[in-house]
C-alpha cells in the first residue's frame, strides 16, 4: 500500500497533479483545499496517500493533512459515497467544518456540495454521526449551527461558493447576542476583503 509521497511537483491540473517519485510520475487526485497548498512546479511535495482499488479504476488519492485523509476514509465507506463525492465535500469544507457539520446532524449543509443530494447526505450524517461525535470530544472546533448553516444558505443564494460562504461564517465571532441578520452583514463583510 502507498501511504506518503515525498517528491517533486511537476503538472497541476483542476483535481490532481502529477508528482514525480524517483523515476515514477504518479497521478494524485486531490481536494481543492490539498491542491491550494502546493507550491510552485518543481517545489517538493509532500502527501498522505490513500490507493482506491476496484474491477475498473485504480487511482491515489493525496491529502495535505492525516485529517483529511481519515475523513476520506470515513466518508468513502459510506454507501453510495465515491472518491468523487468525498474530494466534493473536503473541497468545500475544511476537515473541522466538515466533522462539525456531520457530528451536528446538519445533512441539509452537505447536500448543498455540487453533485451530493439531500438522500447522500443523510446517509453520511446517519452512519458517521456518531463517530464524528466521538471523535471530536474534548476538541474545540467552531462547529456550524443550524443558524450558521442559514447564514451560509443566504451567502450562497446572493451567489457566493458553498467554499466562499463556509469560510467567511467561520470567521463571524461567537456571540449568542448577534441575529441572523447581523451574522449575514458580517460575514459579507469578510467576503468583500477577500
Amino acid at each position: 500500500m502507498i501511504v506518503a509521497l515525498d517528491g517533486t511537483l511537476e503538472r497541476r491540473g483542476l483535481d490532481s497533479a502529477v508528482i514525480k517519485v524517483g523515476p515514477v510520475s504518479l497521478e494524485v487526485h486531490m481536494s481543492g483545499s490539498t491542491l491550494s497548498r502546493l507550491e510552485a512546479i518543481g517545489d517538493k511535495v509532500y502527501l498522505h496517500t490513500y490507493l482506491y482499488l476496484r474491477d475498473d479504476n485504480v487511482a491515489l488519492y493525496g491529502f495535505a493533512s492525516t485529517e483529511e485523509l481519515e475523513l476520506f476514509r470515513n466518508l468513502i465507506s459510506v454507501s453510495g459515497v465515491g472518491p468523487k463525492a468525498a474530494l466534493a465535500l473536503l473541497s468545500t469544507f475544511s476537515p473541522e467544518q466538515l466533522a462539525s457539520a456531520i457530528a451536528s446532524g446538519n445533512a441539509d449543509l452537505l447536500s448543498q456540495v455540487p453533485g451530493l443530494g439531500r438522500k447522500i447526505a443523510g446517509r453520511i450524517v446517519l452512519e458517521l454521526k456518531t463517530k464524528m461525535e466521538r471523535d471530536m470530544a474534548g476538541a474545540i472546533i467552531p462547529s456550524l449551527t443550524q443558524e450558521d448553516a442559514d447564514v451560509v444558505a443566504a451567502l450562497t443564494s446572493l451567489g457566493y461558493s458553498l467554499k466562499e460562504a463556509t469560510q467567511a461564517v467561520a470567521s463571524v465571532p461567537r456571540s449568542a447576542e448577534l441575529d441572523l441578520e447581523e451574522k449575514v452583514r458580517l460575514a459579507l463583510q469578510q467576503l468583500a476583503r477577500t
